[in-house]
């Protein structure tokens, strides 16, 4: 006998005893973050949200790299009785690819994985800690694959501090009596992993080390230096906030492709020394909710539902219809079409010369994108860039000969695909064009001062580092939050860094080869849409007029000086491993910031 559609329901839900259940879509509700809430879906699921990706050689410790991995977004200090943390039932991931097999499409060369669990050792308080016992007390398991082989422990049962909720809590006699202070906390946390990898890991929560004015620039791009009025002094959308990190101190001899010591490169641009590093989060496929209130059941296959590589990427470049699917891939599996994203960027539109430069005054009174260099190559959205020169002579022994990457980084009506796509996809070789315009003699094309070198044929969003670059000190008098751009200004203008040949530049370990805490991400893209790397080397901006004699013009001026008016963190930064600050204490005065 036929049972009807109703009593096969009825007899499910008496077998569950009214569970409800949710499941993630692999190819629906799947999404990867690239920071704090830029995609629709992961907007719903904080605790697996990407926030930033760092990847920098230790300043203090310069045969190491640091990578620190955030998570939990725009955290509020004294968010309590609950506060944030890591959630259950999520393998959080760092992906690294250093070009050791012989396709670097096939995966990661290097992955560690963390899972958290979560104990309440005292559930009669509603307090999260009390007379030396916390809840939602957090350890987790850390793990580790080599080219894709079986999943080994190298951290067994880590210990996550508490949120810094505030000093009673804290290093009082009714709180944690055994603890005087939060930074203590942080360093007795830090753990050296077994096996041979030599890294030391620190999980826990952190002040956001990210600094941007969030509400100005999602209110259609109205950033705020320089602005008159109500409400116009630029504000740090993340100041006075935390969020959780995964911080990873790695023997640079561990992460080389074939285990060198850094010692061993040939010079500081050597290519045996890029990797690249991506983040993520995955989930059970399905979740069972229960009505008496009990944990909930996760069960099935993992799928990814967050992850991140360069800073931005999905918030200012991905299109709110297409963040989901670009969040539902990984760098190994990019979907072709959505390069055009890159190759003619949507905030190109509204630089000072473009099609509505007028529209958002933030950005067009400083920024603008060459549509005359040179008297000859139009750089705005759809418009021809170099692409004429793709089958000439000029480009032979170039990166952008055909027989090398010329019909990649040279397509028709997309003209950012010469500087914008690559930074983001491929990193940027140390061939010409991509020289400094030192030693070019006007040339664009001709081979110039070397500055860069972090080109790792992995087609698709990955942070790149060349290990080989030398650290640049924090307290080095050229140091400086622009990064690579300020050190192109360097190669570029100072007597210092005049020479044709190569040579180490402060600030060539900045973004976008690798991420310092410092570097200030959101000024750099900007300016990175608004032409400047082609400027830097000699596609100059158009009130240039080529032969002159000074390609230092008010246009590029105007472009290098272009601020958010957020230019810094709202607190220092530690000398030492894990770098990032103690997050702020939910007992502090946070209104005022």
């Amino acid at each position: 006998m036929k049972k009807s559609t109703k009593t096969v329901l009825g007899i499910i839900c008496v077998a569950t005893t009214a569970l409800t259940f949710y499941t993630w879509d692999a190819q629906k509700s799947t999404l990867q973050a690239s920071s704090h809430r830029e995609a629709p879906l992961i907007a719903n699921d904080p605790l697996a949200d990407n926030t930033d990706l760092y990847v920098f050689r230790s300043p203090d410790d310069t045969n190491k790299v640091t990578i620190i991995a955030n998570y939990v977004p725009l955290q509020l200090p004294q968010g309590g009785p609950n506060y944030a943390s890591f959630g259950e039932n999520i393998r959080y991931e760092i992906h690294i690819e250093n070009g050791s097999t012989l396709t670097p499409s096939a995966g990661d060369d290097i992955t560690y994985r963390f899972t958290f669990s979560k104990v309440n050792q005292d559930t009669t308080t509603f307090f999260n800690i009390r007379l030396n016992k916390e809840n939602l007390k957090t350890t987790y398991l850390a793990e580790k694959s080599v080219n894709g082989g079986p999943f080994t422990t190298i951290v067994s049962s880590g210990v996550v501090p508490p949120s810094n909720i505030g000093p009673r809590s804290i290093g009082s006699a009714a709180g944690l009596t055994l603890t005087p202070n939060y930074a203590t906390l942080m360093s007795n946390a830090i753990t050296n992993a077994t096996g041979a990898g030599g890294e030391k890991i620190f999980c826990g929560p952190v002040d956001d080390p990210f600094f941007v004015d969030l509400g100005g620039i999602f209110d259609l791009g109205q950033t705020r230096a320089g602005s008159t009025g109500p409400n116009s002094a630029p504000r740090d959308g993340v100041g006075h906030k935390n969020c959780h990190t995964i911080a990873i101190q790695v023997p640079i001899s561990t992460l080389q492709q074939s285990g060198l010591a850094v010692s061993s490169a040939t010079n500081i641009l050597d290519s045996r020394f890029i990797i690249g590093v991506w983040a993520s989060a995955s989930r059970p496929t399905t979740r069972t909710l229960s009505t008496t209130g009990a944990n909930p059941n996760d069960v099935g296959t993992y799928v990814q539902v967050s992850r991140i590589g360069m800073p931005l990427t999905n918030e200012a470049i991905i299109p709110i219809g297409s963040k989901d699917l670009w969040n539902s891939r990984t760098p190994y599996n990019e979907i072709k079409w959505q390069e055009n994203y890159f190759c003619n960027p949507e905030l190109a539109l509204y630089l000072g010369n473009n099609a509505f430069g007028s529209a958002v005054p933030a950005l067009s009174t400083s920024l603008r994108t060459q549509t005359a260099s040179l008297q000859a190559f139009n750089f705005a959205n759809g418009q021809g860039g170099l692409f004429s020169l793709l089958s000439s002579t000029a480009v032979v022994g170039t990166a952008l000969d055909p027989a090398l990457f010329g019909n990649y980084l040279l397509r028709a009506n997309k003209p950012r695909s010469v500087d914008i796509l690559p930074i983001f996809h491929t990193g940027v070789p140390n061939l010409p064009p991509y020289q400094l315009a030192t030693g070019k003699g006007g040339n664009p094309l001709a081979a110039g001062k070397p500055f860069i070198n972090n080109f790792l044929p992995t087609f698709g969003d990955m942070l790149r580092l060349n290990m080989a670059v030398p650290v640049t000190p924090r307290n080095h008098p050229n140091f400086s939050t622009l990064g690579l751009v300020q050190a192109a200004v360097l190669g570029l203008t100072s007597p210092t860094y005049s020479t044709i040949g190569l040579q180490w530049i402060p600030n060539m370990d900045g973004f976008p080869n690798g991420r310092r805490l410092e570097d200030d991400v959101t000024r750099i893209e900007l300016q990175a849409v608004g032409g400047v790397v082609l400027a830097a080397i000699g596609l100059w901006y158009d009130d240039y007029t080529a032969g002159g004699p000074n390609p230092v013009t008010p246009q590029l001026l105007a472009t290098l000086g272009y601020s958010t008016g957020i230019q810094t963190n709202d607190t220092l930064f530690k000398t030492s491993f894990p770098y990032c600050q103690t997050p702020w204490s939910g007992y502090a005065n946070h209104s005022g910031q």
